[in-house]
């Protein structure tokens, strides 16, 4: 698989954005068997899957077995967000379920993401394993200036992440979930140390066909992935524009070719 400049962090992946991104695929569906459809089928082009919410809720730890059954990596998109405690049990679990990534919100503050990181280098010394990539969701792509306002957050979202970035990998986080329109400042924050992990990610020629059709689209910070490049992400997670296209693989390879060549 292509990876991104130096450093490296304790699992072995570098940080910087000076490479093409690694393109993960978002399952967001309820149905394992559509799941197992999409990892199948790109399996050998795409190497990581995303777990979130929605397919983990119907279907339970089954989900976190699907992608390394070929040969991919489980990306669990958990977003934990609890007391300290609360979250290091969560992590442990993810180790033992072969998790490669994990999210926690930054906004658990310092004290909850280095539990979540010691959990999980605790226990996959116990387990023999790699411990995941703990990375931190900063300001969510569906929140906009105005709900940022409302809750007291301030207008300015790349300032928030930024600020939430650098108290995350403080605390051990080997990187971050951001927009890309926050990376740059995320980037002048904590420099190449980090991994920058970012959603929202839309083909320049549009959706993909179907893309939108089993919901709306309520991401309003959303980017190409020549911009996400460019930005400087590690990471770019893809969902619908892939998985609802006619054909996912052909989908894929576009976007691949957006992200530029390998190097």
């Amino acid at each position: 698989m292509a990876m991104v400049a130096s450093p490296q962090n304790h699992s072995g992946f570098q940080a910087g954005g000076t490479r093409r991104p690694e393109l993960v695929v978002a399952l967001d569906t309820p149905s394992l068997a559509k799941a197992e459809e999409w990892v199948k089928s790109l399996a050998g082009l795409v190497h990581w899957f995303k777990v979130g919410l929605e397919l983990y809720t119907a279907a339970g730890p089954a989900a976190l077995q699907l992608p390394p059954k070929y040969g991919g990596y489980v990306f669990w998109d958990a977003k934990l967000h609890d007391i300290p405690h609360t979250v290091a049990e969560a992590a442990r679990q993810a180790v033992r379920a072969g998790v490669k990534m994990l999210t926690v919100h930054a906004a658990g503050g310092p004290a909850m993401v280095a539990a979540a990181v010691a959990a999980c280098r605790e226990e996959a010394a116990v387990q023999g394993r790699t411990p995941p990539l703990v990375v931190a969701v900063t300001v969510l792509t569906s929140l906009s200036t105005e709900t940022l306002v409302q809750l007291g957050l301030g207008a300015d979202p790349a300032r928030i992440g930024a600020m939430w970035a650098l108290l995350a990998v403080d605390a051990g986080a080997d990187g971050v979930v951001a927009a890309v329109p926050d990376v740059a400042k995320i980037r002048a924050q904590v420099g190449r140390r980090a991994l920058i992990v970012t959603p929202g990610i839309r083909p320049a020629g549009g959706p993909g066909t179907g893309a939108a059709t089993d919901g709306p689209d309520d991401q309003v910070r959303v980017a190409t992935p020549a911009a996400a490049r460019a930005a400087g992400s590690d990471f770019v997670v893809v969902g619908r524009p892939i998985t609802r296209a006619k054909d996912p693989v052909q989908a894929a390879l576009s976007i691949l070719t957006e992200l530029g060549e390998p190097g």
